[in-house]
């Protein structure tokens, strides 16, 4: 038997094993859980037959409690999450492995690599290590020879003898190589080929070293990766929060105290799967249109991030749209927070006037007093806060000296009986008023209402002017104030208008809502303006960050990498990193060829494509909309047949997709991605550029780009999120005079 033959058959034996102790553990957990799980019906029973259901007698409610004590008990231990796992291993337990030899010994250990550990308790043999553990850290970052990782005790050195990928489905293995220090071409090859799902997916098979360095950071309180389209980022994000949640079982980070913020719902949903397939749970995702919506709780408009891009792209040529896109850049501005900050000082020095407080002559705090009271907040107490505690500091005041009051009256009564009823009543009615009119005269200078104080910034005339002093204000600044006016006077309030408004309530009232938060993932981040991240780091005061972003994917604003220096100069992390993700997996080297020539000369990057070739884009016309369409059904169904399992029709805007779809759809079985509540399926789907941003598609065919529909730079980003979604096909469509930017 040659070597060959032998590690061939040593591989089968040791997969063997490893599956024979996989399926031993399954058995052993599937019967504990149905112990525990009779246990827990048998405490249930037991409960409902010994104790009564309804009572108000102290010893039943205490029997009641012990029983509901050891049924939660019960609960706890039935966790079925550990059978769920070793499911999973059974199907592929492991993808790696290296041997390794570490420094001061002498034996060789086998590393194999896998989506989570499986050791015996029994014997402490580790069949497999999980991805995240640090040793495997060695497989993602070295070939054959010296190598290190860090251990909690410091770093181990050693050396690695073989390192092997293998490739396992459905118990059977079916192949596998030696490979050096990249995750080798074979096996992402072999991963990138395939078509791709609903869901995103985990990476952890090819993880690149450049993606492992970012991944297992712990260094950072701030890390910043600016990265191509399809160079992996959202994935890399969630591979760290994973990899972060595994390392946190010492620092208590746990799945509650992390929470992602995605673009919109549809990425969102998107992206759901990948922590739990990597056995993480309960991670919460938001998005920005739901942070100010929970706060302002229906007071203002509904007008969402998608509903502003539909209204940018179609003002494009009508009047009023360059002052819109000037309106969202000035207040989403640095310049525009420093406004509102001299705002809030403005109000407090201003425009607050307090009155002597006084009761039954006395008084009780003169206007002085109290704005001295309030001016004198060392502590930097939100306004809000500030001026409750001075309302409860006059309220401990006035009541000892209303009950005295109260209590002259009462002697009075005992002088006549014969009237004490009328004049009990009386006297309860008059503390009642007292109180009310003590409150309301308080109240008149001690309530803040943020909402009315952005207003106050546009309708009283030269404040905001007056206000920006030394700044540098827009051109048209008289135009979008008079605008802003207007819109707030007939009740409209903007989508640009929320993050001000949320930026002022957090200022005057404080927030303690996520102080739990440890960890915060800010995806996309190119699409955030300065002001929103100041509302972020009010939000979430405790966190650390980890925020990706491609800022040649930013689409209502144009924009360079000092974004992340802004990023940096907000958050103000002592220790903070920026890094660059500048090759692309997603798609096809002809593709990411052609998508890069739709950059602007001033917008070049550096760019690096994995070299998996297809076929050529294409780019066709079409003399009328109908043959158009039908061209378009004849494209759908050919891939389809041809195995593609997900084809999108990219269009420019939302209220072009609602049309294609109606028409397609006569003809073809086909989706319509919508904004609120959309969901990526397997299939055909219709669904708006700027909504496509982070998914991917096999096919991309996209929508009429004639010269009309895409002409500007801000429709040459569209267009250049279109295409870059496209894994192995894309088809492009136009009918009348073509884009000059293809």
């Amino acid at each position: 038997m040659d070597s060959k033959q032998k590690s061939h058959q040593e591989e089968m034996e040791y997969l063997k094993k490893t599956l024979a102790f996989i399926n031993h553990e399954i058995e052993k957990e599937e019967c504990s859980l149905a112990e525990k799980k009779s246990d827990l019906i048998a405490a249930r029973k037991e409960m409902y037959e010994n104790t009564v259901h309804v009572s108000t007698d102290f010893e039943s409610l205490i029997d009641v409690n012990l029983y509901l004590s050891q049924v939660h008990n019960q609960i706890s231990t039935f966790n079925p999450l550990h059978l769920k796992k070793l499911n999973k291993m059974k199907n592929s337990p492991y993808f790696g492995r290296f041997d390794f030899i570490e420094q001061g010994y002498s034996e060789k250990e086998r590393i194999y690599i896998g989506l989570h550990n499986l050791m015996d308790k029994n014997t402490g043999e580790a069949y497999v290590y999980d991805w995240r553990a640090p040793i495997s850290s060695v497989f993602y970052r070295f070939e054959p020879g010296k190598a290190t990782y860090d251990t909690p005790t410091g770093i181990s050195q050693g050396d690695v003898s073989l390192k092997r990928q293998y490739l396992i489905r459905n118990s059977e293995l079916k192949y596998y190589f030696d490979c050096s220090v990249r995750i080798t071409d074979d096996i992402l090859q072999e991963v990138l080929s395939r078509n791709t799902s609903a869901k995103m997916k985990h990476i952890i098979e090819t993880i690149q070293k450049e993606q492992d360095v970012i991944i297992r950071d712990k260094d950072h309180e701030l890390l910043i990766v600016q990265g191509v389209a399809g160079g992996g980022k959202t994935s890399i994000a969630l591979h760290r929060i994973a990899f972060l949640l595994y390392e946190g079982l010492d620092s208590k980070l746990q799945s509650n105290d992390v929470i992602i913020i995605s673009p919109n719902t549809v990425f969102s949903r998107y992206i759901s799967s990948v922590l739990p397939e990597l056995g993480e749970e309960n991670v919460r995702q938001c998005i920005f249109d739901e942070l100010v919506f929970d706060a302002f709780k229906g007071r203002f408009g509904e007008e969402t991030r998608d509903m502003q891009l539909e209204t940018l792209i179609h003002s494009r040529t009508k009047t009023g749209g360059d002052l819109r896109h000037q309106s969202i850049a000035f207040k989403g501005s640095k310049i525009f927070k420093q406004i509102l900050d001299r705002l809030l000082w403005y109000y407090a020095h201003r425009i607050i006037v307090f009155d002597d407080i006084y009761y039954n002559g006395e008084i009780l705090a003169t206007r002085q007093e109290l704005k001295t009271r309030f001016l004198n907040n060392e502590m930097g107490i939100p306004m809000a806060k500030q001026l409750k505690r001075i309302e409860s500091k006059l309220l401990e005041t006035f009541h000892p000296l209303q009950k005295k009051r109260l209590q002259r009256l009462e002697k009075i009564v005992e002088n006549h009986k014969e009237h004490e009823l009328e004049i009990k009543s009386f006297s309860r009615l008059l503390a009642i008023k007292q109180a009310k009119a003590f409150r309301e005269r308080i109240q008149k200078f001690m309530l803040v209402d943020y909402g009315q104080l952005y207003e106050l910034l546009f309708n009283s005339p030269g404040l905001l002017v007056k206000l920006a002093h030394g700044l540098e204000l827009p051109e048209n600044i008289e135009e979008i104030v008079s605008s802003t006016r207007q819109n707030l006077r007939s009740g409209q309030v903007h989508y640009e208008d929320y993050t001000p408004l949320l930026y002022l309530k957090l200022k005057i009232e404080g927030n303690d809502l996520f102080s739990e938060i440890k960890h915060v993932v800010i995806d996309e981040a190119q699409d955030y303006f300065p002001l929103q991240y100041e509302v972020f780091k009010l939000l979430y005061k405790n966190a650390a960050y980890t925020v990706l972003g491609d800022i040649h994917q930013t689409m209502e604003k144009t924009m360079d990498r000092s974004v992340y220096d802004d990023i940096c100069e907000i958050f103000n992390k002592p220790k903070s990193a920026k890094l660059s993700l500048d090759k692309g997996y997603r798609s096809t080297y002809e593709i990411n060829t052609f998508t890069q020539k739709l950059l602007s000369e001033g917008g070049k990057q550096n760019y690096c494509s994995i070299e998996r070739h297809g076929e050529e884009p294409l780019v066709l016309y079409q003399e009328t909309r109908e043959s158009m369409d039908k061209a378009i059904i004849e494209e759908i169904a050919k891939y389809t047949e041809q195995g593609y399992e997900s084809i999108a029709v990219i269009c420019k805007t939302q209220a072009e997709a609602e049309k294609v779809y109606c028409r397609l759809q006569k003809s073809v079985q086909i989706t319509q991605i919508k904004p609120q509540g959309g969901e990526v399926i397997k299939g055909a789907v219709v669904i708006p550029s700027y909504m496509a941003k982070g998914l991917e598609f096999d096919v991309v065919i996209v929508y009429d780009v004639n010269k009309e529909n895409y002409a500007s730079d801000f429709d040459k980003k569209l267009l250049y999120i279109a295409c870059t979604r496209a894994l192995h096909r894309l088809i492009i469509y136009y009918q009348g005079a073509r884009s000059p930017l293809i």
